[in-house]
């Protein structure tokens, strides 16, 4: 069963921004986020739960540099019968997205 990526806002600009200014991580990008729709704890995404502030959310890494935030949620949370879903929050460096 895949999930369905639902982007923040705040997810698609800043991912505008990486690309635009690294177009080389473009398709490093779109590869990491297939995998996630595929199965987001698929281990070369090494996902990991988040403490702190980010409690609830999942990071996984795009490469050494660059990490994706999300939140995973089932159908029966949301209250329909789709798939389940993966809500991209945020995307950027290590230092940035944490």
């Amino acid at each position: 069963m895949s999930y369905e990526l639902i982007k923040s806002t705040h997810f698609t600009r800043k991912a505008s921004k990486i690309i635009k200014s690294n177009p080389k991580l473009k398709d490093t990008i779109l590869k990491t986020l297939q995998l996630l729709s595929d199965d987001p704890f698929a281990s070369p995404l090494r996902t990991h739960k988040l403490k702190g502030q980010l409690e609830g959310s999942y990071a996984c890494s795009i490469n050494y540099e660059y990490r994706i935030i999300f939140k995973v949620f089932s159908e029966f949370e949301l209250g329909f019968n789709n798939n389940k879903i993966i809500f991209l929050e945020t995307i950027g460096t290590h230092d940035e997205v944490y």
